[in-house]
């Protein structure tokens, strides 16, 4: 394995990890804003998507630390491939690479908790609804 295999990653990588900024920036946005609507009229239906929030939060978390380890072991590997040490390169580059797959696997994840946050608002709009139809 030449040195530049594992520096393909890089940028793949990179933009993961931008990805993953960007959905936790949301995600913070989304909090604060509920926390000011909350504030300002406590409504009980919040707490359906605080557990909601909370996991992915963690996720986010998780998928973050786990790339950013997919990338500190491409680097180690790049190393070890310049000191010539190419057996020990390839197993760092293979648990590299199953970092790289979990944290893809935790992003998987997280977007489906983030479609079912949307479908909470949804039949939160869809209760109201049906109790103004009704009236």
């Amino acid at each position: 394995m030449e040195i530049s295999v594992p520096a393909l990653l890089f940028p793949a990588i990179s933009l993961l990890l931008l990805a993953y900024t960007n959905r936790f920036l949301g995600l913070s946005s989304v909090i604060r804003k509920l926390y000011e609507d909350y504030k300002a009229a406590p409504d009980p239906k919040i707490l359906r998507q605080i557990a909601n929030l909370r996991r992915r939060v963690a996720l986010i978390r998780s998928m973050q630390g786990v790339g950013v380890g997919s990338l500190f072991l491409c680097v180690l590997c790049m190393f070890l491939i310049y000191f010539g040490l190419h057996t020990v390169a390839h197993a760092v580059f293979g648990i590299s690479l199953l970092c790289l797959l979990l944290s893809l696997g935790l992003s998987i994840t997280e977007i489906r908790m983030s479609s079912d946050a949307l479908n909470i608002l949804l039949a939160d709009m869809e209760e109201d609804l049906a109790h103004h139809g009704n009236g």
